[in-house]
């Protein structure tokens, strides 16, 4: 075909014009993507700023529904009290009004004889009276003998002064009962008082219970309000988050500055020294770049072979640990389990970790709802981003957060061996082998970050 051909020359203009158009759509969509991503970091930032006022509104906010029911429960308890008093009162008011008829009865009686006594008494001064007044004349007609007439006459005397010790004992008897009587009436009286009072403090109580009892019904919406504005902010933010870990646009094997770009974002979130979590994965995977050198093979012994030779090796995954949970893994992401690469075993214990962050498929199942809660999809250990992001969870979870040597030192070696790892026989090895290599590591990471920062 002739260079000045028409065919020729249109295939020169349309590439051309691709050569000239292409790069600034590569340029606009780049600057797009960018500007994005800054758009929701702001967007991240003031919804992160919400979600810490909502936590601040829904703490304040269970701190009073707490005093309240406190404060309920109390009234509550005080009106069962106040129940209790006033049947205490009401049983012994009753009681006292018994003992008050009883006692007005006695006092009744007691008057009856009081009166029958008189009675006698009159007839009996009578008698002596007439005695008194007949003349001896008429005693001698009258007596067959003299001494009858004095008998009867001191009889009479007697008889008179015994109804009057009589009279007067029941005179007191009528006092003491009246006494009595007025006694048990001021105790009713005063018990009535106080029942009074009592029911007066339980209406008192149960008005106020009803007062709390209707704001806590407000505050416990108000409560559920916050707790589902809070959620529903959290979800924005995890969306969020997603989105930009979409748009970081990392490669599996991320050169250092794209795992930096990942591992600042991480910090972001988890508050883990980007310059740490890199030290940790580069002694884990080499940042991704190293995930596994064996295969498992048979899921009942945990055994398998190493991939470059193909030899036998075992030990290669716990059968009872981490086989179970590494097919469950493996089968939800549609990997094939007999050919995916995992860590072989070292001279001591299990290999079988998974991915750039190297963990053990038992603790994955631990953390990947986590990562799933911040990235908004299935979590996936052999994803570098989901690794980063699990690796400084976990790591935060024991206390490299803090950020000094101490705290990174521990988690280092908690994420290698176990947090138990300083109880263990091999902690020597394991500081040798593993923590002291990752903080230097660390360190020199902390200077190229710096070093790159400063040129920027």
């Amino acid at each position: 075909m002739s260079v000045s051909s028409p065919i020729f020359k249109k295939l020169f203009l349309f590439i051309l014009i691709m050569a000239i158009i292409l790069p600034g759509f590569s340029v606009l969509s780049a600057t797009t993507t960018q500007q994005e991503r800054e758009q929701l970091e702001v967007e991240l930032s003031q919804l992160e700023e919400l979600i810490s006022q909502y936590e601040k509104d829904i703490s304040k906010t269970e701190s009073e529904k707490k005093t309240l029911q406190n404060e309920i429960y109390i009234l509550k308890q005080k009106i069962k009290m106040l129940n209790t008093q006033i049947s205490q009162s009401n049983a012994m008011i009753k009681d006292l009004g018994y003992q008050i008829e009883d006692t007005e009865s006695s006092i009744e009686q007691t008057s009856l004889k009081i009166d029958d006594s008189k009675l006698k008494l009159s007839n009996i001064l009578q008698q002596i009276y007439e005695k008194d007044r007949k003349s001896l004349l008429e005693i001698f007609l009258g007596e067959a003998e003299i001494s009858d007439f004095f008998e009867d006459l001191t009889a009479l005397e007697a008889l008179d002064t015994k109804s009057k010790e009589l009279l007067r004992e029941i005179k007191d008897l009528k006092v003491s009962l009246e006494g009595q009587k007025i006694s048990l009436d001021d105790e009713k009286g005063e018990l009535e008082t106080l029942v009074k009072s009592k029911t007066y403090q339980k209406q008192q109580s149960e008005t106020v219970q009803k007062e709390k009892d209707s704001y806590l019904e407000l505050t416990e919406a108000e409560y559920q309000k916050q707790l589902e504005t809070k959620k529903a902010a959290e979800e924005k933010a995890a969306q969020i988050r997603a989105r930009i870990f979409e748009l970081i646009g990392i490669p599996e094997a991320p050169t250092f500055g794209e795992a930096l770009e990942i591992a600042k974002y991480v910090e972001s979130i988890t508050g883990i020294r980007p310059a740490f979590l890199l030290a940790v994965l580069t002694q884990e995977s080499n940042i991704g770049k190293n995930v596994g050198q064996c295969y498992i093979k048979n899921t009942t012994t945990g055994s398998g072979v190493v991939i470059s030779t193909g030899k036998s090796i075992s030990n290669v995954m716990s059968p009872n640990r981490d086989v179970p949970a590494f097919l469950e893994i493996t089968t939800a992401l549609g990997r094939d389990p007999y050919y995916t690469p995992v860590s072989c075993p070292m001279s001591y214990g299990w290999g079988g970790a998974m991915g750039p962050a190297q963990f053990i498929p038992s603790t994955w199942k631990l953390y990947r709802d986590r990562v799933k809660k911040i990235t908004g999809r299935t979590a996936d250990p052999w994803f570098i981003k989901d690794a980063f992001l699990a690796a400084a969870l976990y790591l935060t979870d024991y206390g490299a957060a803090k950020k000094d040597y101490n705290s990174e030192f521990n988690a280092a070696l908690s994420y290698f061996a176990g947090p138990s790892w300083s109880k263990s026989s091999y902690k020597s090895v394991y500081k040798r082998d593993y923590g002291y290599p990752v903080m230097k590591i660390a360190e020199g990471y902390e200077a190229d970050i710096a070093e790159l920062e400063g040129t920027q």
